[in-house]
């Protein structure tokens, strides 16, 4: 199928806006969706790029323009088309930007799902590999029976290349999980894993669903490239896809449970304990042992709201990845009441039935028993052929896994904060404590991801940072007087008097020689402090007083 194929199919009504002939003709390759104002790492040559323009405003829109044609000219796109739905038209910037890399565009009628056209090249496409036999009849036959009976991609992946002998296939995630392989594929640690996706060997084709995370999306790839023919991989990157969107439906059939038991653990500590002990029962995460409860939120770096789209980044898909890489079979996502996405994990407990996944929510996207005697479960296609699994460990991994959720999506900053309780009843005090930890995540690392256990807050500094950044600038304000504005330079001199005094346990003779002064001058410094902040410095209270006003104090950027 080439460019003019598409452009020319009355249906769609798609309006092409530039284009030279010769690029009218280039072959497409297949179809990605994307909003992201940086989409190269997603875009493959040959493909046609859906965008709704989110990203676009009219502040910077040429700017903007730019970076995104810049992208979809540097990974080989084959040609644009801009939904019309968002701004009523595709901008000229847009245009212009297309006109100046040689990218052709194309206007999508507001009315026009962006599905009907992947639809078309799809079906165009499957129509050529039926032909090309890319796929045998009797394996897309086979295939199809599995989809039907909402198999999981192991039994998937399993089908799909038992036909070309011992073919090592593997379904991974951006952030190195192994979703499914073929039989005899060897493991690979996530952290070679997530390089793969990367292109480091091999072939990787990914798999297209619109309905989960960038950090849930899957990842076709053989080690060996001459393994399958190109065409062949899209086709069963196709079937994964089809895969994939039918657990998440059947995951988003449990979100509201997931929910009810976020609005549970929101309530305060003791209420309705009976209604949450029931809840936990029906996710297998009753009973004694360690519960950690882990809360996220994700923005773009910089941003603090926003990711590259402009619209809400999928903490909760996240979280799902995280629980995913640690132990599904004792897990829950979901979304508290205010919508942090949260997750509740029971350590140190063994599957209750051999075999069954006891995740719930959006991490409950099991498969059912697959042909081959494997079972896909715990998350999306998560495979095991053990039972009885221990979810022992599973917390000293989180801040591994948690580097590899960053790693995956650079550019947004995900943070979190984990808690922890004995029983079910610490478990809304533990949410209290992951929610003060994130928090902490996000005053100590404003723009780049970070993940604090609630148990490491063991000093005064790391204690603050959990407090509310308007509560910690009003005490900081309020104790420290007029030197709070420290604008001058005597004030500035106070205040670093004061620091260093205090850091050397109050000790004058140590401030002076830190600071190159008279002891003398110290001394007078010291009682400048006094007089302008009203505290005494040779009272322990009043030094911890200052102490801490001096820890609250809003970050300055530094000077250029």
């Amino acid at each position: 199928m080439y460019v003019d194929h598409l452009l020319n199919d009355e249906s769609l009504g798609l309006r092409l806006l530039w284009a030279e002939e010769p690029q009218l003709r280039q072959e497409i390759s297949g179809v990605t969706a994307t909003d992201l104002e940086d989409p190269a790492r997603f875009v493959r040559p040959g493909e046609v790029v859906l965008s709704g323009l989110v990203w676009w405003s009219r502040e910077d829109g040429a700017d903007r323009a730019e970076r995104f044609v810049s992208a979809l000219s540097t990974a080989g796109a084959a040609v644009l088309l801009a939904g019309e739905e968002t701004h009523g038209a595709v901008p000229d910037d847009l245009v212009t930007a297309c006109r100046r890399h040689g990218l052709p565009v194309a206007a999508v009628p507001a009315h026009i799902m962006f599905r009907a056209i992947t639809d078309t090249v799809y079906l165009r496409q499957w129509g050529e590999l039926s032909r090309l036999q890319a796929l045998p009849g009797a394996v897309r036959g086979r295939l199809n029976r599995l989809l039907a009976r909402e198999e999981g991609p192991a039994a998937v992946v399993e089908a799909a290349f038992a036909h070309l002998g011992r073919v090592r296939a593997y379904v991974l995630t951006a952030s190195g999980r192994t979703v499914a392989a073929t039989e005899g594929a060897d493991p690979v640690p996530a952290h070679e894993a997530a390089a793969l996706v990367e292109g480091a060997a091999g072939v990787t084709v990914p798999v297209d669903c619109e309905t989960v995370s960038p950090y849930e999306r899957w990842y076709l790839h053989l080690p060996e490239a001459d393994d399958a023919p190109p065409r062949m991989l899209r086709e069963v990157a196709e079937v994964l896809a089809r895969c994939q969107e039918s657990q998440a439906r059947r995951g988003a059939a449990e979100q509201q449970a997931a929910d009810e038991l976020g609005a549970l653990l929101a309530l305060p500590a003791g209420a309705e304990l009976p209604s949450l002990q029931a809840a936990l029962r029906v996710r297998g995460l009753e009973g004694e042992g360690l519960h950690r409860v882990i809360v996220a939120e994700a923005a773009a770096a910089g941003s603090g709201s926003a990711d590259r789209t402009g619209v809400a980044v999928p903490a909760e898909g996240a979280l799902a990845e995280a629980v995913a890489h640690l132990d599904p079979a004792h897990a829950v996502v979901g979304r508290l009441p205010d919508g942090t996405a949260f997750a509740v994990l029971r350590e140190g407990a063994q599957d209750p039935t051999p075999g069954t996944a006891a995740a719930r929510g959006r991490g409950a996207r099991s498969g059912k028993g697959a042909e081959d005697g494997t079972r896909d479960t715990g998350g999306p296609g998560r495979r095991t052929a053990t039972a009885g699994r221990s979810a022992t460990g599973a917390a000293s991994d989180l801040p591994a896994v948690w580097a590899l959720l960053s790693a995956a999506e650079p550019a947004v900053a995900l943070h979190g904060g984990t808690g922890r309780a004995d029983s079910a009843e610490g478990l809304n005090g533990a949410l209290a404590q992951a929610r003060y930890a994130l928090a902490s995540a996000r005053t100590t690392s404003p723009e780049a991801s970070a993940l604090i256990d609630a148990a490491s807050l063991t000093g005064l500094g790391t204690l603050l940072t959990g407090i509310p950044a308007e509560v910690r600038t009003a005490f900081s304000r309020t104790v420290l007087g007029p030197l709070f504005e420290a604008g001058n330079a005597s004030f500035a001199a106070l205040l670093e008097t004061l620091e260093i005094f205090l850091a050397c346990d109050g000790s004058w003779s140590r401030t002076a020689e830190a600071l190159h002064l008279h002891v003398n001058t110290v001394h007078y410094r010291v009682q400048r402090v006094e007089h302008f902040t009203g505290r005494d410095l040779s009272s322990l209270y009043d030094r911890l007083d200052l102490r801490a006003a001096l820890l609250c104090r809003p970050r300055r950027p530094a000077r250029p």
